[in-house]
């Protein structure tokens, strides 16, 4: 095939090639576009004990087609100084995305029940839980300050695109924020791995009975719950924010998207044999569990370690762009293994020994983070991963989380150059030949 363009004759092939060659050299590092804004969550109070887990609806976010480059927070008081986890522990915060109807008025911030109607409709990651748990695009625990969250060149997080809108709604945000107020406890760990006894919690949020069995976790450290307190303490409610710094360029042909999965080590997933890559509604992500105290024989053995492990599909796979780990306080680390048994990541988690923010004692503050060279760790299609998490039970914890965030690219960049270029070029060819 030849075409006449400009008094210029060429091949097909050709153009294509030189299209393409200096397409490539426009891969460069984007620090000088890179934008960057600092945003606050609606405020919320806390006193000694108290706790807040609560959902704010249409918070700030940037707008248009837009790629994130990174997602970092932190909780500070109403002058912006840091708050430390000794006085306020930040159990968790997760961002994620939603479409309102326009036709939604006023926004009700402190239920997370809004995405059960029509009006609200969440945007989940791409998996691997069972409905919309774990569904969140951003979000980190007591290790937000220490963790990076960078995603390297020519990668993006797309969000914003026009095209995934339904007709007759707009792109939302949400922050679900669970913090915990530990001036003056009584048992600072123990309020902070929601021990319903400190809680004198036997009932959940919506006045279910609590089972017997059931130690500690979410359920007895809900909105406006209280944790024990020393006798005769007595302290101030304070205001308090998270605020978190958003980073992104905006999107064009050259950001190659990554895909979003946060894999559960709780995750009790049921394969059926006709179809062994597995589906949503067999996963069973519990989020939560809780590490026994080892008897004495395994202590004084240095074998007491407790290890939890799960085995799940990645239906697609694709390139390791960025991995991270989540645990509480006792973790020691938590690995990512492929079916063959290579090591696609591990993170381990930084302890504090401080008593400034950032560094606070006893506290995990970090997890290291993967970043391998792009195309050098892939996950096949259907691929089954395990993962590990691994706690110190020389005491009992309640609450814990083993969870796994890894960025997975479908292409790499010139995969997705020579599929993104070939399209506009041809595209603007045709519209060049009509024109002429």
């Amino acid at each position: 095939m030849w075409f006449v363009c400009r008094d210029l004759v060429f091949s097909v092939p050709i153009l294509v090639l030189l299209f393409a060659t200096t397409c490539l050299g426009s891969f460069v590092k984007t620090e000088n576009k890179i934008k960057s804004a600092v945003f606050l969550s609606p405020k919320f109070e806390l006193g000694p004990g108290s706790v807040v887990n609560r959902y704010y609806y249409g918070i700030d976010f940037p707008k248009g087609h837009i790629a994130v480059k990174s997602f970092n927070a932190e909780v500070v008081d109403e002058a912006g100084n840091s708050i430390p986890l000794h006085e306020t522990y930040l159990h968790h915060w997760v961002v994620a995305r939603y479409h309102q109807s326009k036709h939604v008025r006023h926004t009700e911030n402190d239920s997370h029940r809004m995405l059960h109607n029509s009006n609200h409709v969440l945007v989940r990651n791409s998996g691997i839980c069972q409905g919309n748990v774990l569904g969140q695009y951003f979000g980190l625990g007591s290790e937000t300050r220490g963790t990076e969250t960078h995603i390297p060149d020519p990668f993006g997080i797309e969000i914003g695109n026009p095209e995934e809108v339904p007709e007759g709604f707009e792109e939302k945000w949400l922050v679900n924020i669970h913090a915990i107020d530990t001036r003056g406890a009584e048992d600072k760990l123990g309020c902070t791995e929601c021990k319903c006894e400190l809680y004198n919690a036997t009932v959940d949020e919506y006045g279910r009975s609590i089972r017997p069995d059931y130690k500690g976790g979410l359920l007895c450290c809900s909105d406006y719950a209280q944790c024990k307190l020393k006798d005769g303490f007595e302290g101030a409610k304070r205001s308090l924010y998270l605020r978190y710094t958003v980073k992104w360029v905006d999107w064009d042909d050259s950001v190659v998207p990554v895909k979003i999965y946060i894999i559960d080590v709780t995750d009790t997933l049921k394969l059926s044999d006709d179809n062994s890559k597995g589906i949503n509604s067999d996963h069973n992500c519990k989020v939560e569990y809780r590490v026994e105290s080892c008897s004495m024989d395994h202590m004084e053995g240095n074998g007491c370690d407790h290890v939890m492990k799960t085995s799940v599909p990645l239906q697609n796979g694709g390139y390791v762009i960025y991995g991270v780990a989540h645990q509480h306080s006792g973790g020691i680390g938590s690995t990512l293994y492929g079916q063959d048994g290579r090591v696609i990541c591990s993170s381990i988690p930084s302890y504090g020994n401080g008593n400034e923010a950032g560094n606070e004692s006893g506290y995990i503050v970090g997890m290291s983070t993967c970043y391998p060279k792009p195309g050098s760790v892939k996950i096949l299609d259907g691929e089954t991963l395990t993962l590990v998490s691994i706690y110190n039970g020389t005491k009992e914890h309640t609450g814990v989380m083993g969870l796994f965030y890894i960025l997975v690219a479908e292409q790499l960049p010139y995969q997705h150059l020579r599929h993104s270029t070939r399209s506009s070029f041809f595209m603007d060819t045709n519209n060049m030949l009509l024109d002429s």
